[in-house]
C-alpha cells in the first residue's frame, strides 16, 4: 500500500471534503443517539395503559435508559481508547438498533425496559465521535467539529420532541421505535462507509472490576436521584441508595488509584483543568434539563390558569425545535471564540448567556414567541458551553485518553440533567395550584425552577473561573525557546511565524513539526515523550501538516520518539528547561526497491544476478542476489536517487539511475543483454607465450579491456556486445588482428607473435 505524502496544496484540497464528510456523519450519529432522550416523552402518560403496568413501574422505561447510559458512556470510552473508537462506535449503533427493534416489538413492560436499556447503552457515541475527530481531523477543523458534535447532545433532544409528538399523534406508538431503528441503521452504514478507524490506541487489559464497581456506584446514585421523589427523599430506600453510592464509589476510587491500567485514570481526572471542567459540566447539565422540563409543561397548561398557554405537545415540541437549530448554528461561533480567546472564555460566555436567558424567562412567559426567544437564548448559551467542554478536556489529556476523558465529561452532564429533573420535580410538586379539581404546578413554581436554572449557570460561571488559563502569547520560537539544549538532529523548521505556546500546571510544552525526507510535514505521525527510565509521559498525534504538541512534566532530560507509516522511527534525547522547547523531527522513509532481472534475448529470468544499490556518492547501500525467478527486493532505503547496478555471468553488466519514492516499494524490471566471449592463446616461436599483454579495442578505438596471459599463454574477454573488435598483443613485436563478435562466443582466436625473419 502506498503512503506517499501529498503536496500541501493537494493535501488541503482533498482533506477538506473528507473532513467535512466525517464531521457530518459523526454529528448525525450523535443526533440520532440523543433523540433517545425525548423519544418516549409523548407517550409517557399513556405507558401504563399501553404496557398494562402501573404508573410507577412504567416510569422505568425512562429510568432504564438513564442508568444504562451512565454505565455505558465511560466504559465505551475506555474500550474505544483500547480497541478502536470506530469499532466501539459501531457497537453502540448496533445496540441502539437492537434496543429500538426490541421496544418496537414489545407490548409489555419487561421487553420495553430491555429495549430502552439497550438504547441507553448507545450513549457513548458522542464522546467516541469527539475522540475520532481529534485523531482524524486537521487542527484547523477540530474546534468547530467537536463543538458541533458536543452540541448534538442538545440538538437531538430539542429536535426529537416535535418529531416524536408528530409520530405519536398520527401513527401507532411502535412507529417511534421503528423510526429510531431505521435512523440507527443509516448512521451505522455511514460510519462503516465513510469514517476511518483511528490508529491511536492504548492497548492493555480492560479493567473489569473497575467497570463493575463504577456501574454499581452510578446506578445507586442515579437511581436515588431519579426515584427519590416517588419513594420519598427521607425514605430508607433512597437514603440507603445514597449511602451505598458513597461507599461503593470511595472503594472504587481507591481501587482505581492502585490498579496499573484503570478504567478511569483518576490522576488525570484530578488535574485542575479536567476536574473544574467536569464540575462546570454538572451545572450546565442542570441548566439544560431545567429548560427541557419546564417549557413543555408551561406551554401545555390550560390558558385559564392565567399563565398556561394551552398548547398541544406537538406545539410545545415545535417551540423547542429552534433551540436545537440555534445550538447547531452556535457551534462554529463557539469554536471561533475558543480559537481567539481560549475555551475557558467560551465556557464562561455560555454561562452568562444561559443565566441571562433564564432570568429573562422569569419576566417573559406570557406568549409563545417569548418562550421561543428564551429557549433560543438558552440554547445559544448551551451551544457555547458544550462546544468549549471537549476543547478543555482534550487540551489537558493525551490522545490515547481522549475517549475515556470525554466520556466522563458526558457522564457529568448526565448527572447534572438527572439532578435537574429531581430538583425541578420536587419544586413543581411542592408549589401547586388546584385548577378544575386538578393539581397543577403554580406560576411561582415555574419561576423558581427558572431561577434555579439561572443559578446553576452562574455557578458554572464561578466554577469555570478556576480553570487554569492555558494560552499566552509566546516569543518567537526561533529565539530563546529554540535555543534550549537539544541533542540529536537540529530543528529543520525555518518558519519565522510566532507560535502560541501552552504553559500548563502540568509542565512545559514541547512542540514542533514532524517532517519527511522531502521536507513536507508527515501527517498523523505519532509522537511520544518518555522518561529515561522508559515511562510514557505524553503522547500526541501530529495534524495533517505534521505539527505536534506534547507536555513534559517539568525540567529534565527526556526521550522524544516519532513514528509514522512508511518511515523509520526516530528517537531523540531532549533536555527541557523552564522555557518551551521547539523541536522538529526529521523522519527518513522506509522505502524499498524490488524488481525482476531477465535476459533481453528471450525474457528468461536471470537467477543469481548480483544487484548492488549505491547512493549519489557511490557508497554501497545494499547488495542482493536474484532468486530462482530472477526477483530481488531491497528494503530500508531513503527516498531519493540511487544507482542500481546488475551483473551476471554471460551478460553485459548494467547500471541505471532509479528514483526511490517517498514511501512504499519502487518497482524496476531490468533486462540484461547477453555478453559474448573472445578466447585464445598467444604463442611465440617455441610455444605458448606468457606475460604477453593483450588489449581489446572496439570499432571507435576505445580500449574495452586489457589482460595479461598466464604461463599457458591463454587470454579471455567476456561480456562483450556484438560488433567488430581489434585484438592487440604485445610482448614481442605487436600484433593486431580483427575479430567479429556476432552474439556467439569466439573460441581459439590464437595469436602468433614472432620476431621478423624467424
Amino acid at each position: 500500500m502506498s503512503h506517499a505524502q501529498p503536496s500541501p496544496t493537494k493535501a488541503g484540497e482533498s482533506a477538506a471534503p473528507r473532513a467535512s464528510v466525517v464531521v457530518a456523519v459523526l454529528a448525525f450519529g450523535g443526533i440520532v443517539v440523543s433523540l433517545m432522550q425525548t423519544l418516549v416523552i409523548p407517550i409517557v402518560p399513556e405507558l401504563p395503559k399501553l404496557l398494562d403496568a402501573s404508573a410507577s413501574d412504567a416510569v422505568w422505561a425512562v429510568t432504564a435508559t438513564l442508568l444504562a447510559a451512565a454505565v455505558a458512556t465511560p466504559v465505551m470510552g475506555r474500550l474505544g481508547d483500547m480497541y478502536g473508537k470506530r469499532l466501539m462506535l459501531l457497537t453502540s449503533m448496533v445496540m441502539l438498533v437492537a434496543g429500538s427493534v426490541t421496544a418496537a416489538l414489545s407490548d409489555t413492560l419487561v421487553p420495553m425496559i430491555v429495549g430502552r436499556a439497550l438504547q441507553g447503552l448507545a450513549s457513548g457515541v458522542i464522546p467516541l465521535g469527539i475522540s475520532i475527530m481529534r485523531d482524524e481531523l486537521p487542527a484547523e477543523r477540530l474546534g468547530s467539529a467537536t463543538a458541533l458534535m458536543s452540541a448534538s447532545l442538545g440538538v437531538g433532544g430539542a429536535l426529537g420532541l416535535p418529531a416524536a409528538a408528530l409520530i405519536a399523534d398520527h401513527f401507532d406508538w411502535h412507529v417511534l421505535f421503528w423510526t429510531s431503528a431505521a435512523l440507527g441503521v443509516v448512521a451505522a452504514v455511514l460510519v462503516v462507509t465513510l469514517v476511518p478507524e483511528s490508529k491511536v490506541r492504548t492497548g492493555g487489559r480492560f479493567d473489569l472490576p473497575g467497570a463493575l464497581g463504577m456501574a454499581a456506584g452510578l446506578v445507586c446514585l442515579l437511581l436515588g436521584i431519579s426515584k427519590g421523589a416517588d419513594w420519598g427523599w427521607g425514605s430508607g430506600t433512597t437514603l440507603g441508595l445514597f449511602a451505598a453510592a458513597v461507599v461503593i464509589l470511595l472503594a472504587w476510587g481507591s481501587y482505581e488509584l492502585r490498579t496499573r491500567q484503570p478504567l478511569v485514570d483518576l490522576r488525570t481526572t484530578a488535574r485542575r483543568q479536567v476536574l473544574v471542567t467536569n464540575l462546570a459540566s454538572v451545572a450546565f447539565g442542570f441548566s439544560m434539563f431545567a429548560m427541557s422540563l419546564v417549557l413543555p409543561q408551561l406551554l401545555q397548561l390550560p390558558e385559564a390558569t392565567g399563565y398556561g398557554l394551552g398548547r398541544s405537545l406537538l406545539d410545545a415540541g415545535l417551540v423547542m425545535a429552534p433551540t436545537g437549530l440555534v445550538m447547531m448554528a452556535t457551534a462554529p461561533v463557539s469554536a471561533l471564540v475558543s480559537k481567539n480567546f481560549g475555551p475557558k472564555i467560551t465556557l464562561m460566555c455560555g454561562a452568562v448567556i444561559v443565566a441571562a436567558g433564564y432570568g429573562l424567562n422569569i419576566v417573559l412567559m406570557d406568549a409563545v414567541w417569548q418562550l421561543v426567544l428564551v429557549s433560543c437564548i438558552v440554547g445559544a448559551g448551551i451551544g457555547f458551553a458544550y462546544g468549549a467542554m471537549p476543547a478543555l478536556i482534550m487540551g489537558a489529556v493525551d490522545p490515547h485518553e481522549t475517549a475515556a476523558a470525554n466520556s466522563l465529561n458526558t457522564l457529568m452532564r448526565s448527572i447534572g440533567t438527572s439532578t435537574a429533573s429531581a430538583v425541578a420535580g420536587v419544586i413543581l410538586a411542592q408549589m401547586t395550584n388546584v385548577f378544575g379539581g386538578v393539581t397543577v404546578p403554580s406560576e411561582n413554581g415555574f419561576k423558581v425552577v427558572m431561577a434555579s436554572g439561572s443559578g446553576a449557570a452562574l455557578l458554572a460561571l464561578l466554577v469555570a473561573a478556576f480553570i487554569p488559563r492555558r494560552k499566552r502569547p509566546a516569543t518567537d520560537l526561533t529565539g530563546p525557546a529554540a535555543e534550549s539544549p537539544v541533542t540529536g538532529p537540529p530543528p529543520v523548521d525555518a518558519d519565522p511565524a510566532p507560535v502560541t505556546v501552552d504553559l500548563t500546571d502540568d509542565g512545559v510544552q514541547v512542540r514542533g513539526r514532524v517532517r519527511g525526507a522531502d521536507g513536507t510535514g508527515v501527517g498523523r505521525a505519532a509522537v511520544t515523550l518518555i522518561s529515561l527510565g522508559g515511562r510514557q509521559l505524553g503522547r500526541a498525534v501530529a495534524d495533517a501538516e505534521g505539527h505536534y504538541t506534547v507536555a513534559a512534566p517539568g525540567e529534565g532530560t527526556y526521550v522524544l520518539i516519532a513514528s509514522a507509516d512508511g518511515c523509520r522511527p526516530q528517537a531523540t534525547t531532549l533536555v527541557v528547561g523552564t522555557e518551551p522547547v521547539a523541536y522538529d523531527v526529521l523522519l527518513s522513509g522506509t522505502s524499498g526497491l524490488s524488481g525482476l532481472v531477465r535476459a533481453a534475448d528471450g525474457g528468461a529470468p536471470v537467477a543469481g544476478a548480483v544487484v548492488v544499490v549505491t547512493d549519489v556518492r557511490g557508497d554501497v547501500l545494499a547488495s542482493r542476489e536474484t532468486d530462482g525467478l530472477g526477483e530481488f527486493t531491497v528494503g530500508d532505503l531513503v527516498p531519493g536517487t540511487v544507482t542500481l547496478a546488475v551483473s551476471s555471468p554471460k551478460h553485459r553488466p548494467l547500471a541505471l539511475p532509479v528514483e526511490i519514492a517517498a514511501t512504499g516499494t519502487t518497482r524496476v524490471d531490468v533486462e540484461l543483454r547477453p555478453g559474448a566471449h573472445v578466447r585464445g592463446t598467444v604463442r611465440g616461436g617455441s610455444g605458448p607465450l606468457g606475460d604477453a599483454r593483450v588489449t581489446l579495442v572496439d570499432v571507435a578505438g576505445n580500449v574495452v579491456a586489457t589482460t595479461t596471459t598466464g604461463g599457458d599463454g591463454a587470454y579471455a574477454f567476456s561480456d562483450l556486445d556484438a560488433g567488430p573488435y581489434t585484438v592487440i598483443a604485445t610482448g614481442y613485436p605487436p600484433h593486431a588482428a580483427g575479430v567479429l563478435v556476432s552474439g556467439a562466443d569466439v573460441h581459439d582466436h590464437d595469436i602468433e607473435l614472432a620476431h621478423p625473419g624467424t
